[in-house]
């Protein structure tokens, strides 16, 4: 994509990606600087991952944006 820009446009979609990255940096911060678990999981919380996961193999998803329209948001 940075290849198609016009040679003056470069130097504004830097400054545009420095401020995205600059907006990220404390989220990412704070969640490489959060402790580790180590609360063990329940057998229900790990039943619970379980159905998750063959829920995701089996294709029993939805889109964030189908989610938002089934609850009006």
């Amino acid at each position: 994509m940075v290849e198609q820009l016009p040679d003056q446009e470069i130097p504004a979609a830097g400054r545009y990606l420095e401020q995205l990255v600059e907006r990220l940096e404390p989220f990412s911060k704070h969640l490489l600087e959060a402790p580790e678990d180590e609360e063990e999981l329940s057998e229900e919380g790990k039943r619970l991952l379980d159905e998750g996961y063959q829920d995701l193999k089996a294709g029993r998803t939805h889109t964030l944006e189908e989610v938002k329209r089934e609850l009006d948001l």
